[in-house]
């Protein structure tokens, strides 16, 4: 699975609405209003790379108020839940 994290600016007048959009789609896991630079980051994740201009240029930077995306793309993902997973293995509770 490839995970991007999408930083999107938009109308501000429209922030709401955009994030539903945005979260609507299907490949987007979650999206975030933040402050900054930029309104919104969105949680895209992917089975392959190709899928990304399938979901980035082609859908999200198509929603009406979006004005610019820029996309990270993940090489590792770390998490505490992992970790607790992890460490949980074998124990009997």
């Amino acid at each position: 699975m490839i995970t991007a994290i999408v930083l999107i600016k938009t109308s501000v007048d429209r922030i709401p609405e955009i994030a539903q959009d945005i979260a609507a789609l299907d490949s987007v896991s979650e999206v975030f209003s933040v402050t900054g630079t930029y309104d919104l980051i969105a949680m895209v994740r992917v089975r392959e790379h190709d899928d990304l201009a399938e979901v980035i240029p082609g859908r999200i930077s198509k929603i009406p108020g979006v004005l610019g995306t820029d996309t990270h793309v993940a090489f590792r993902t770390y998490s505490q839940h992992d970790l607790e997973a992890a460490f949980a293995i074998g124990l009997d509770s």
